[in-house]
């Protein structure tokens, strides 16, 4: 555990916009299976409040970008 502390602690940017992507990326996908689950519910009456869609879309366009961005410097490292 101190070892994966110390290599955040000085990790690059780069490397930490990776991690930090792959994180909204997992976001996402956990938003995209709540959305399936709203999709596929039996009782169609009741009404959600969490715009699953929105978030699943936010969080892959975000996450991607930073992934995209990241990618070729920490490729290289």
């Amino acid at each position: 555990m101190d070892s994966l502390l110390q290599h955040l602690r000085f990790a690059s940017d780069a490397e930490l916009m990776a991690l930090v992507g792959c994180a909204i990326v997992l976001v996402g996908a956990l938003a995209g299976t709540m959305e399936r689950r709203r999709l596929k519910r039996d009782d169609l009456q009741r009404v959600g409040w969490v715009p699953w869609l929105g978030i699943f879309v936010g969080c892959m366009i975000i996450g991607g970008g930073m992934l995209a961005l990241s990618l070729p410097k920490v490729l290289v490292s």
